[in-house]
């Protein structure tokens, strides 16, 4: 199905920093809890994702991914996620988030 330009530019797709990450052991399946920055404008918004095969809270803190922005609040167990990050699967179906190669400022939006 084809969609119109302006139909894509209603998905608000930005880059945010994780800033902080927490396990979230009330998850039906293996979840980590991250708060990312999104800069001064919009600022912090929390997630959570099932992203634990590749990736630990270690190895959260600090990196840059997309998000959509502009989703309602969804209630997850007692946690509410505000954005919804971004990934591709790998051949396993596991998820590999979507990033930046190089640093960039937080908020800027996919074009």
């Amino acid at each position: 199905m084809d969609i119109s330009f302006d139909e894509f530019m209603k998905t608000d797709i930005r880059v945010g920093t994780i800033i902080r990450t927490e396990v979230f052991p009330e998850a039906r399946k293996p979840a980590i809890k991250m708060w990312i920055d999104f800069g001064p404008k919009i600022g912090e918004k929390k997630t959570s994702a099932q992203i634990t095969h590749h990736y630990d809270l270690d190895s959260l803190s600090g990196r840059q991914v997309a998000a959509v922005i502009n989703f309602p609040p969804r209630q997850i167990g007692k946690f509410i996620s505000e954005v919804l990050v971004l990934g591709f699967p790998d051949e396993d179906g596991e998820v590999v988030l979507i990033g930046t190669d190089i640093k960039v400022p937080n908020g800027g939006r996919l074009y």
